[in-house]
């Protein structure tokens, strides 16, 4: 069976060191596209980095927790804290979705600022993805499809992460309920006419992949696999600016590392990118 792996590089442009990373990971490794956020403080020095790039795949990291939004507060209020900023991350955020207090109308004004600023930068979108992975959740779903079907965005992750242990049960049953929502997002998605993956790898492991770990994950590929990764350069200050405890730097060599290429080619593994054959858009 044919196997293909995309591997995207997330949060570009949040920080000068994950975009540098990114970029670095794509010329000397296995990269081969990129999440872009819009609301990221460095997106202007993403945007300038990005256009000497043309064969990387670059697409929209959708956020709607942490940071703050594009929009004017009172336009999106149903997402903001009382400080006019996103909630502080996916349990926030969930707590008030599945409480009703979300409005899809606000979601729908905030993610397509982020796309048409994207493209007013110059950014030629091929794929969508979202900071915590909030596109799967249903409603937001459906807004998600609905814009990449207008902006003619042909990919969409669909979040359904295979990992073989070496996480805490907490996680490993959140990455496992995620895979849930993103079966779900695979089959909306693709009844939508929108490309996506089959599963995903890296998810579950997050911020702490180095080469055994992704040379491990490689047999659980299937069909389209995404491998979703973090890349940074200058680790101190990517610390000190997200206090996340990701090993940016770790990352980075790993995915240069041509032992890496070379599992791919003995797993006969094809590095590919967004957007995938097969999608035809209505005129």
């Amino acid at each position: 069976m044919t196997r293909s792996l995309i591997v995207t590089a997330d949060d570009v442009g949040l920080h000068r060191g994950t975009t540098l990373g990114a970029v670095a990971a794509h010329e000397g490794g296995i990269v081969t596209a990129c999440s872009v956020v819009a609301v990221g403080r460095e997106l202007r020095h993403a945007v300038e980095v990005l256009r000497g790039q043309p064969g990387l795949g670059v697409g929209a990291h959708l956020t709607l927790v942490d940071g703050t939004p594009l929009s004017p507060p009172a336009q999106v209020a149903s997402l903001v804290a009382a400080n006019g900023a996103f909630l502080p991350g996916f349990a926030a955020f969930v707590r008030r979705y599945a409480a009703g207090r979300v409005r899809l109308d606000h979601v729908e004004v905030e993610l397509r600022r982020q796309i048409e600023t994207l493209l007013g930068a110059g950014l030629e979108l091929t794929h969508l993805n979202s900071h915590q992975h909030l596109h799967v959740l249903p409603g937001i779903l459906r807004v998600v499809l609905r814009l990449a079907a207008e902006y003619r965005i042909g990919y969409v992750r669909a979040p359904v992460d295979r990992h073989r242990g070496g996480v805490g049960l907490a996680r490993s049953l959140g990455v496992r309920a995620l895979a849930g929502l993103g079966r779900a997002a695979r089959r909306r998605a693709r009844a939508c006419g929108v490309t996506t993956n089959d599963v995903t790898i890296g998810i579950a492991a997050a911020g702490h992949l180095d080469g055994a770990r992704m040379t491990g994950l490689l047999p659980l590929a299937a069909g389209v696999t995404e491998l979703v990764c973090h890349p940074g350069r200058d680790g101190r200050s990517l610390a000190a600016a997200l206090g996340w405890g990701y090993e940016w730097e770790a990352e980075t060599a790993a995915l240069c590392d041509p032992a890496m290429r070379a599992a791919l080619d003995a797993a006969c593994i094809t590095l590919v990118r967004p957007p995938l054959p097969g999608i035809t858009w209505s005129r």
